[in-house]
Protein backbone atom coordinates (compact mmCIF):
# COMPACT_ATOMS: atom_id res chain seq x y z
CA UNK A 1 0.00 0.00 0.00
CA UNK A 2 2.75 2.25 0.55
CA UNK A 3 4.68 1.16 -1.97
CA UNK A 4 1.62 1.81 -4.17
CA UNK A 5 1.43 5.84 -2.46
CA UNK A 6 4.41 6.34 -3.56
CA UNK A 7 4.63 5.24 -6.90
CA UNK A 8 1.51 7.25 -7.40
CA UNK A 9 3.49 10.61 -5.71
CA UNK A 10 5.70 10.17 -8.03
CA UNK A 11 3.98 9.89 -10.98
CA UNK A 12 2.17 13.21 -10.25
CA UNK A 13 5.42 15.14 -9.70
CA UNK A 14 6.73 13.62 -12.87
CA UNK A 15 3.28 14.72 -15.12
CA UNK A 16 3.68 18.34 -13.00
CA UNK A 17 6.97 18.58 -14.03
CA UNK A 18 6.56 17.36 -17.61
CA UNK A 19 3.46 19.72 -18.32
CA UNK A 20 5.43 22.68 -16.62
CA UNK A 21 8.65 22.28 -18.97
CA UNK A 22 6.01 21.34 -22.07
CA UNK A 23 4.20 24.76 -21.56
CA UNK A 24 7.59 26.83 -21.75
CA UNK A 25 9.24 24.83 -24.57
CA UNK A 26 9.26 26.18 -28.33
CA UNK A 27 8.13 23.69 -30.99
CA UNK A 28 7.07 23.80 -34.76
CA UNK A 29 3.69 25.63 -35.00
CA UNK A 30 0.82 23.46 -36.18
CA UNK A 31 -0.17 24.06 -40.36
CA UNK A 32 -3.09 26.23 -40.91
CA UNK A 33 -6.18 24.74 -40.97
CA UNK A 34 -6.74 24.50 -44.57
CA UNK A 35 -3.25 23.11 -44.83
CA UNK A 36 -3.44 20.60 -42.96
CA UNK A 37 -3.69 16.97 -43.31
CA UNK A 38 -7.17 14.95 -43.44
CA UNK A 39 -5.90 12.01 -41.21
CA UNK A 40 -5.25 14.79 -38.72
CA UNK A 41 -7.54 17.87 -38.06
CA UNK A 42 -6.74 17.98 -34.80
CA UNK A 43 -2.81 18.70 -34.78
CA UNK A 44 -2.56 21.70 -32.97
CA UNK A 45 -4.15 19.70 -29.77
CA UNK A 46 -1.67 16.94 -30.84
CA UNK A 47 1.67 18.68 -31.14
CA UNK A 48 1.07 20.38 -27.69
CA UNK A 49 0.30 16.48 -26.03
CA UNK A 50 3.45 15.48 -27.90
CA UNK A 51 5.59 17.67 -26.56
CA UNK A 52 4.61 16.96 -23.14
CA UNK A 53 5.23 13.41 -23.91
CA UNK A 54 8.75 13.68 -24.81
CA UNK A 55 9.38 15.87 -22.21
CA UNK A 56 7.90 12.81 -19.99
CA UNK A 57 10.43 10.65 -22.32
CA UNK A 58 13.65 13.08 -21.46
CA UNK A 59 12.97 13.03 -18.11
CA UNK A 60 12.43 9.68 -17.20
CA UNK A 61 11.69 6.64 -19.85
CA UNK A 62 14.90 7.94 -21.72
CA UNK A 63 17.28 7.84 -18.91
CA UNK A 64 16.07 5.18 -16.88
CA UNK A 65 16.05 2.67 -19.93
CA UNK A 66 19.94 4.24 -20.38
CA UNK A 67 20.77 2.40 -16.97
CA UNK A 68 18.75 -0.43 -17.36
CA UNK A 69 21.13 -1.49 -20.75
CA UNK A 70 24.16 -0.40 -18.75
CA UNK A 71 23.03 -2.33 -15.62
CA UNK A 72 21.59 -5.37 -16.79
CA UNK A 73 23.44 -8.13 -19.29
CA UNK A 74 21.79 -8.59 -22.93
CA UNK A 75 20.76 -11.97 -22.01
CA UNK A 76 18.40 -10.84 -19.01
CA UNK A 77 17.29 -7.79 -20.63
CA UNK A 78 16.32 -10.70 -23.19
CA UNK A 79 14.74 -12.81 -20.88
CA UNK A 80 12.92 -9.93 -19.30
CA UNK A 81 11.42 -9.18 -22.92
CA UNK A 82 9.91 -12.81 -23.68
CA UNK A 83 8.68 -12.65 -20.24
CA UNK A 84 6.66 -9.05 -21.06
CA UNK A 85 5.91 -10.46 -24.78
CA UNK A 86 4.28 -13.77 -23.10
CA UNK A 87 1.61 -12.04 -21.01
CA UNK A 88 0.30 -10.46 -24.22
CA UNK A 89 0.20 -13.36 -25.89
CA UNK A 90 -3.88 -14.19 -24.71
CA UNK A 91 -4.38 -10.85 -26.61
CA UNK A 92 -2.85 -12.12 -30.23
CA UNK A 93 -4.60 -15.20 -29.92
CA UNK A 94 -8.19 -13.53 -29.52
CA UNK A 95 -7.71 -11.03 -32.43
CA UNK A 96 -6.12 -13.88 -34.56
CA UNK A 97 -9.28 -15.83 -33.85
CA UNK A 98 -11.77 -12.82 -33.95
CA UNK A 99 -10.10 -11.59 -37.81
CA UNK A 100 -10.65 -15.50 -39.22
CA UNK A 101 -6.94 -16.04 -39.19
CA UNK A 102 -7.39 -19.87 -37.37
CA UNK A 103 -3.97 -20.90 -37.93
CA UNK A 104 -2.58 -18.05 -36.62
CA UNK A 105 -4.57 -18.23 -34.29
CA UNK A 106 -3.15 -22.13 -32.88
CA UNK A 107 0.08 -21.20 -33.40
CA UNK A 108 -0.12 -18.38 -31.12
CA UNK A 109 -2.21 -20.76 -28.90
CA UNK A 110 0.75 -23.43 -28.94
CA UNK A 111 3.98 -20.65 -28.72
CA UNK A 112 2.20 -19.37 -25.95
CA UNK A 113 1.81 -23.25 -24.11
CA UNK A 114 5.16 -23.79 -25.01
CA UNK A 115 6.72 -20.38 -23.60
CA UNK A 116 4.80 -21.12 -20.43
CA UNK A 117 5.43 -24.44 -19.58
CA UNK A 118 9.02 -25.12 -21.01
CA UNK A 119 10.16 -21.45 -21.09
CA UNK A 120 9.49 -20.55 -17.09
CA UNK A 121 6.95 -18.62 -17.40
CA UNK A 122 7.98 -16.99 -20.86
CA UNK A 123 11.49 -16.00 -19.82
CA UNK A 124 13.02 -18.32 -22.40
CA UNK A 125 11.52 -17.58 -26.14
CA UNK A 126 10.74 -21.93 -26.29
CA UNK A 127 8.96 -21.10 -28.93
CA UNK A 128 11.12 -19.29 -31.44
CA UNK A 129 13.55 -22.43 -30.94
CA UNK A 130 10.52 -24.66 -32.36
CA UNK A 131 10.41 -22.40 -34.93
CA UNK A 132 7.00 -21.03 -34.42
CA UNK A 133 6.36 -17.46 -35.81
CA UNK A 134 4.49 -14.59 -33.60
CA UNK A 135 1.13 -13.39 -35.11
CA UNK A 136 0.95 -10.18 -32.86
CA UNK A 137 -2.81 -8.82 -33.63
CA UNK A 138 -4.69 -6.77 -31.28
CA UNK A 139 -8.21 -4.93 -31.10
CA UNK A 140 -7.18 -2.20 -33.11
CA UNK A 141 -6.07 -4.05 -36.31
CA UNK A 142 -9.17 -6.23 -35.62
CA UNK A 143 -11.83 -3.72 -36.09
CA UNK A 144 -10.15 -2.39 -39.04
CA UNK A 145 -9.86 -5.92 -41.05
CA UNK A 146 -13.58 -5.68 -40.18
CA UNK A 147 -14.12 -2.52 -42.14
CA UNK A 148 -13.68 0.35 -39.09
CA UNK A 149 -11.70 3.37 -40.74
CA UNK A 150 -8.89 4.65 -38.86
CA UNK A 151 -10.59 8.34 -37.62
CA UNK A 152 -7.95 11.25 -36.80
CA UNK A 153 -4.45 10.82 -36.00
CA UNK A 154 -4.45 10.99 -31.90
CA UNK A 155 -1.85 11.46 -29.54
CA UNK A 156 -2.21 9.60 -26.20
CA UNK A 157 -1.03 11.24 -23.44
CA UNK A 158 2.23 8.51 -22.36
CA UNK A 159 1.63 6.29 -24.67
CA UNK A 160 1.93 7.93 -27.81
CA UNK A 161 0.02 7.78 -31.36
CA UNK A 162 -3.17 6.02 -32.43
CA UNK A 163 -5.55 6.25 -34.37
CA UNK A 164 -9.01 7.60 -33.23
CA UNK A 165 -10.10 4.05 -33.84
CA UNK A 166 -6.47 2.56 -31.79
CA UNK A 167 -6.84 4.89 -29.13
CA UNK A 168 -10.47 3.76 -28.28
CA UNK A 169 -9.60 -0.07 -28.22
CA UNK A 170 -6.57 0.85 -25.59
CA UNK A 171 -8.52 -0.78 -22.36
CA UNK A 172 -9.87 -4.19 -24.41
CA UNK A 173 -6.15 -4.19 -25.48
CA UNK A 174 -4.99 -3.92 -21.63
CA UNK A 175 -7.72 -6.41 -20.74
CA UNK A 176 -5.99 -8.93 -22.95
CA UNK A 177 -2.72 -8.53 -21.11
CA UNK A 178 -2.00 -11.03 -18.48
CA UNK A 179 -0.48 -8.07 -16.23
CA UNK A 180 -3.77 -6.32 -15.87
CA UNK A 181 -5.15 -9.67 -13.65
CA UNK A 182 -1.98 -8.82 -10.83
CA UNK A 183 -4.17 -8.15 -7.78
CA UNK A 184 -1.55 -6.10 -5.90
CA UNK A 185 -1.43 -2.59 -7.58
CA UNK A 186 2.22 -2.00 -6.64
CA UNK A 187 3.59 -5.45 -8.45
CA UNK A 188 1.16 -4.85 -11.19
CA UNK A 189 2.52 -1.14 -11.84
CA UNK A 190 5.93 -2.41 -11.47
CA UNK A 191 5.63 -4.63 -13.80
CA UNK A 192 3.81 -1.89 -16.24
CA UNK A 193 6.92 0.41 -15.42
CA UNK A 194 9.77 -2.38 -16.44
CA UNK A 195 7.82 -3.46 -19.59
CA UNK A 196 7.83 0.37 -20.37
CA UNK A 197 11.35 0.59 -19.76
CA UNK A 198 12.54 -2.49 -21.38
CA UNK A 199 10.23 -1.01 -24.57
CA UNK A 200 12.20 2.26 -24.38
CA UNK A 201 15.38 0.78 -24.44
CA UNK A 202 14.93 -0.62 -27.97
CA UNK A 203 13.66 2.50 -29.19
CA UNK A 204 17.47 4.13 -29.30
CA UNK A 205 18.47 3.48 -32.72
CA UNK A 206 15.47 4.74 -34.28
CA UNK A 207 15.85 7.62 -31.81
CA UNK A 208 18.76 9.27 -34.41
CA UNK A 209 16.55 9.55 -37.46
CA UNK A 210 13.93 10.87 -35.43
CA UNK A 211 15.99 13.53 -33.84
CA UNK A 212 17.85 14.12 -37.30
CA UNK A 213 14.62 15.17 -38.92
CA UNK A 214 13.59 18.54 -38.90
CA UNK A 215 9.85 18.20 -37.56
CA UNK A 216 10.13 15.65 -35.38
CA UNK A 217 6.06 15.46 -34.92
CA UNK A 218 5.77 14.93 -38.55
CA UNK A 219 7.76 11.79 -38.91
CA UNK A 220 6.54 10.10 -35.80
CA UNK A 221 3.08 10.90 -37.49
CA UNK A 222 3.98 9.89 -40.83
CA UNK A 223 5.50 6.36 -39.25
CA UNK A 224 3.15 5.48 -37.47
CA UNK A 225 0.50 5.72 -39.72
CA UNK A 226 2.68 4.14 -42.39
CA UNK A 227 3.47 0.87 -39.71
CA UNK A 228 -0.07 0.54 -38.73
CA UNK A 229 -1.06 0.12 -41.94
CA UNK A 230 1.80 -1.76 -42.96
CA UNK A 231 0.41 -4.42 -39.90
CA UNK A 232 -2.84 -4.19 -40.76
CA UNK A 233 -2.45 -5.93 -44.17
CA UNK A 234 0.35 -7.99 -42.91
CA UNK A 235 2.91 -6.72 -45.00
CA UNK A 236 1.06 -6.32 -47.99
CA UNK A 237 -0.60 -2.61 -47.65
CA UNK A 238 -2.93 -2.04 -51.25
CA UNK A 239 -1.17 0.24 -53.45
CA UNK A 240 -2.87 4.46 -52.22
CA UNK A 241 -3.23 6.09 -55.77
CA UNK A 242 -4.30 9.02 -54.08
CA UNK A 243 -0.78 9.42 -52.75
CA UNK A 244 0.56 8.67 -56.68
CA UNK A 245 -1.72 10.78 -57.92
CA UNK A 246 -0.49 13.75 -55.12
CA UNK A 247 3.47 13.32 -56.08
CA UNK A 248 3.15 12.79 -59.53
CA UNK A 249 0.92 16.07 -59.64
CA UNK A 250 3.57 18.43 -57.04
CA UNK A 251 6.68 16.93 -59.56
CA UNK A 252 4.75 18.25 -62.30
CA UNK A 253 4.26 21.38 -60.60
CA UNK A 254 7.67 21.50 -59.70
CA UNK A 255 9.19 20.62 -63.20
CA UNK A 256 7.34 23.29 -64.63
CA UNK A 257 8.34 26.13 -62.79
CA UNK A 258 12.06 25.11 -63.27
CA UNK A 259 11.58 24.96 -67.11
CA UNK A 260 13.12 27.92 -69.13
CA UNK A 261 10.78 30.68 -70.49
Amino acid sequence: MVMTLLMQRWMYALLLSAMLVSGCATSIPAAPKEDRSPADPWEPMNRRISAFNNNVDRFTFKPLAKGYEAVLPESMRRGINNFSNNLVSPLYIVNNVLQGKFKRGLSETGRFVANTIWGIGGFVNVGADLGMETYREDFGETLAVWGVPDGPFVVVPILGPRTLRDATMIPLNFSGDLGSFVDDDARRWSLYAVRAIDVRAKFFTAEALIEDSYDRYLTVRESYLQNRRFLIFDGNPPQDEDFYDEFYDDFEEEDSEQEPE
